[in-house]
């Protein structure tokens, strides 16, 4: 039987030298899988843990290097009718690819590979007081590899941060959770009819699970990914700072306008594009947004 820095977990990437999600200089280490399925994520391929490859189109110079050390005997066009359900993702393609236009989107590695992996980060860690933040997909989907690899971490010394969705079961995360100096999470809509139509679950068990993260010794950042046509109204963010107020009152709050950034994996893997009418709020609607949260009580706070 396998130690648990053995273990094996599902993650897209690790992003070295990233300063937007906590204090210094981090390295984001995304786990693939969400129980969401928000119609606006910006990491669509981690909403599932399963392996897959992207083909980046305005990459590929069509030499055919791909389809020719393909063994399911795919062609280059990824996206042609039936091709990709046939792609087992071996990443044979990805290897063979000379500019980069096929991409392995989700691998496996253990704690002690990713442990590994985080060596030549350490300095740049201790001088600039960052460390490593999990993100996804949502980090706690896979429940013992989270628990493991924030053990292992925790023993190397390192800042934890935790960037979620709060859609868990408490109890089982809760170990993990405890080891983190700061959790981000979001509160994508108060209203739960809407909070299903555009995420695909309830908001109940988020609600509750983040009234729990007063018990811990973590600071909150609450975040809401602020969209016009989903979230971006004074009702909603007044909603939103009320109950951070009222649940967990020294807990900050960031409002984070939509961006079109994932766009290129939507291509890339064959899916069809998040919906036109969600919109960017203007810097007027943000200022007006963040004022309604100061104005009931709750301190706001930036790492863009």
């Amino acid at each position: 039987m396998g130690t648990e820095t053995e273990m094996k977990g599902k993650v897209i990437q690790l992003q070295n030298f990233s300063v937007n999600d906590g204090d210094g200089i981090r390295t984001n280490i995304f786990l693939a899988g969400c129980p969401l399925n928000c119609l606006w994520c910006s990491n669509p391929e981690g909403k599932t843990a399963t392996p897959k490859i992207g083909w980046h189109e305005r990459l590929c110079i069509g030499c055919g290097a791909c389809a020719a050390g393909c063994p399911q005997h795919i062609g280059v066009n990824m996206n042609a009718d039936g091709e990709r359900a046939r792609c087992v993702a071996c990443g044979a393609c990805v290897a063979a690819c000379p500019r980069g236009a096929r991409v392995q989107y989700v691998t496996e590695m253990s704690v002690d590979e990713i442990a590994k992996a985080l060596e030549s980060q350490l300095d740049i860690f201790r001088m600039s007081g960052g460390g490593v933040t999990l993100s996804g997909g949502e980090p706690t989907a896979q429940v013992e590899f989270f628990n493991a690899l924030t053990q292992r971490l925790y023993d190397m010394g390192l800042d934890i941060d935790v960037e979620t969705s709060s859609y868990n079961d408490f109890d089982a995360v809760q170990p993990g959770l405890a080891r983190m100096r700061q959790i981000f999470a979001d509160i994508k809509q108060m209203d739960d009819a809407k909070h299903r139509q555009f995420t695909g679950v309830s908001n109940a068990r988020i609600l509750e699970n983040i009234k729990q993260y007063a018990s811990l010794p973590a600071e909150v950042i609450i975040r809401v990914p602020t969209i016009v046509g989903v979230n971006a109204d004074a009702e909603n963010i007044r909603a939103t700072a009320r109950f951070v107020h009222r649940y967990l009152p020294k807990a900050r709050m960031e409002l984070l306008p939509y961006h079109k950034f994932g766009v290129g994996k939507y291509e890339a893997l064959g899916l069809p594009l998040p919906p036109n009418e969600f919109k960017t709020p203007s810097a007027a609607m943000m200022e007006e947004l963040n004022s309604i949260i100061t104005a009931e009580g709750v301190a706001l706070i930036s790492f863009r």
